[in-house]
């Protein structure tokens, strides 16, 4: 309040707020160098610690990996092939073996030039230049997309052919070791023994059936090369190899010798009538040997690609036909078996039988009751005769032999495809069955199950079952031999000596189906045969002709079948039988089997 009487003005003034004076700023801290040192260090420390540790983890825990790694990628590696094993005939003689030789491969992306490697190596692999330079050219893997560094050019080339390759230095161009299979008697046995890929595996016949015995294990070899030039082995480097193990060597039962004997007769009487196909089969009656298994056509196993489908095939085995006439010996067999007949009994025949509705006729025809013997029968091959002894003996009995004989089954021989055939039950017969099947027909059968029943009245009546394989030859050279063959009694050896005998007849009588199978010096027994080649069960054009006999005919050592299909007729008598005649001449004398002491007794066919 102003003092009285002074200026206004002066002094304090009235009603005035004093307004606050804000601070100072806070001057700015200094840093602490000590602290970020301590902070510094400490993240030092924890760096260098985790560089430590993974250090130790390098050294020791991961040190072998990597090794392991770097040595992996310094490897080569070799396979070294397995020796596959050999086959052999019964004496020894080499039928099919593995003979050393090379590959000739590329890696495409090493050739410079495709065309004109292509044109240097085209005589030396016996190829094409146009064949050849497709498969030298770069190209990727469809999966993956990577580059194609490996490409076969031709695998079995000679060592000779194969120096010639390396000597040309080519870029890319790899040749190396391998093998080849090699068959000295070029198609002797073919359709049996069969042939192998590229790769030495199996493809057909024996080659295939037993394809895991004969190839083995191939083995390693792994060794430590440098890189680039010095791409070489390492003296002293790593090296680990893993030895081969050879295949087994196979012996069979087959003797070179009459296998191409058989073969040869069987291709000039195949020619002579231009035949379709044919088989012939010699079997050891006492073993169950296959002595001989030819196939007409043949092929090269050298090159298989080369030849038709149907000569690849074992037609002894692969082919059904029905059996025609040489089935009637199956019908007498059981007939005598069962006391249905006796050895002289005679049986009243016409030139005809009505079964169903078709009637039978005989090719050899008699007069309305006319007595006719069994070995009449046989002679003359005579259907109402069979037809009515089959009568007797009733459908069930002689479905029960035929399989007893091994009809309508696999023999087990061992080649592949071997068919089974087939039988008809009695249920299923029909009017005309009662006909048609004793006299061999409305059924199917190979031609080495029939060689295989024969063999069995040869035996004396037991049933062996035929077979191939003789011995196991290990790669020690230890031998092993296969478990004995199946067999079993079908007929007494009385009733199968009898049969033999009055089947004599078929080579003797005037007149008789098989006179062309006669064999000066030995007794034969056998029968001819007229049938139908059977595919997917039904009859195709041509007939199969046939000829199945036996022996020395009194002691029976071997069994000789041949089976012909011809376009035409007549076929069984004519070209059969002089076939079965050959191959049985050489193989009497191959095994020095003595001509008979006895001549054949003199026959009475009819009354």
């Amino acid at each position: 309040e102003p003092r009285r009487g002074g200026r206004a003005g002066r002094g304090r003034p009235q009603d005035r707020r004093q307004r606050p004076v804000a601070p100072p700023p806070d001057p700015p801290k200094m840093g602490e160098p000590r602290r970020r040192l301590r902070l510094a260090t400490a993240v030092a420390l924890l760096l260098f610690a985790a560089i430590g540790v993974r250090l130790v983890q390098f050294q020791l825990a991961d040190a072998p990996a990597f090794a392991a790694q770097g040595l992996e990628d310094r490897l080569d590696k070799i396979v070294l092939p397995a020796a596959r094993g050999a086959i052999y005939d019964r004496t020894g003689e080499v039928l099919a073996k593995s003979v050393e030789a090379r590959f000739v491969a590329v890696d495409p992306e090493l050739v410079k030039d495709p065309r004109t490697t292509a044109a240097v190596l085209a005589p030396l692999l016996g190829k094409a230049p146009s064949e050849l330079e497709p498969l030298l050219q770069k190209g990727k893997q469809e999966v993956s997309g990577a580059p194609i560094r490996f490409r076969w050019l031709l695998r079995g080339l000679s060592v000779a052919d194969a120096e010639q390759v390396r000597a040309l230095d080519l870029d890319g161009i790899i040749v190396k070791r391998d093998e080849r299979r090699d068959m000295p008697g070029d198609d002797l046995a073919a359709n049996l023994i069969g042939f192998t890929g590229t790769d030495l595996n199996g493809l057909a016949g024996i080659e295939a059936r037993y394809d895991q015995l004969l190839r083995g294990r191939n083995g390693e070899l792994q060794y430590e090369t440098g890189n680039g030039d010095l791409n070489k082995p390492i003296p002293g480097g790593y090296r680990r190899e893993t030895v081969a193990q050879p295949g087994s060597s196979l012996m069979l039962t087959i003797d070179r010798d009459v296998q191409w004997q058989a073969q040869h007769i069987l291709f000039e009487s195949m020619q002579k009538v231009k035949a379709v196909w044919g088989a012939a089969v010699v079997l050891d009656v006492r073993t169950g040997e296959v002595v001989a298994q030819a196939t007409y056509p043949t092929f090269n196993p050298a090159n298989p690609g080369a030849a038709k489908p149907e000569a690849l095939a074992d037609n002894a085995t692969s082919v059904v036909v029905d059996p025609g006439s040489v089935h009637k010996a199956i019908v007498l067999s059981a007939a005598l078996q069962e006391g249905v007949v006796e050895p002289d009994s005679t049986v009243k025949i016409g030139p005809s039988i009505k079964k169903g509705d078709q009637v039978y006729w005989d090719t050899h025809q008699f007069p309305e009751g006319t007595k006719i013997t069994l070995p009449g029968l046989m002679a003359f091959s005579s259907n109402v005769a069979t037809i009515k002894i089959a009568d007797k003996l009733g459908a069930e009995k002689l479905y029960e032999y035929q399989k007893l004989f091994g009809l309508g089954q696999p023999t087990g021989i061992g080649v592949p495809g071997e068919s089974s055939g087939q039988l008809q039950a009695p249920a299923d017969w029909s009017g005309t069955s009662h006909g048609s099947i004793p006299i061999g027909h409305e059924m199917a059968v190979t031609p080495l199950q029939m060689a295989a029943a024969y063999a069995a009245i040869a035996n004396n009546g037991t049933w062996v079952q035929p077979h191939l394989i003789k011995q196991t030859i290990a790669p020690d050279g230890k031998v092993t031999e296969p478990a004995p063959p199946k067999s079993h009694r079908v007929i007494s050896a009385e009733n199968a000596a009898a049969l033999r005998e009055i089947m004599e007849a078929v080579t003797t009588v005037d007149q008789a189906t098989g006179r062309s199978a006669a064999l000066a010096g030995y007794r034969i027994s056998g029968k001819t045969g007229t049938g139908s080649q059977v595919v997917n069960g039904k009859y195709v054009k041509g007939e199969v002709g046939s000829f199945i006999g036996m022996a020395p005919a009194e002691n029976p050592r071997y069994v000789v079948a041949v089976f012909v299909k011809t376009p035409g007729v007549g076929a069984g008598g004519k070209v059969a039988g002089p076939a079965f005649r050959d191959i049985m001449a050489y193989t009497l004398r191959h095994f020095k089997v003595l001509p008979s002491t006895v001549r054949s007794p003199s026959f009475v066919t009819h009354y």
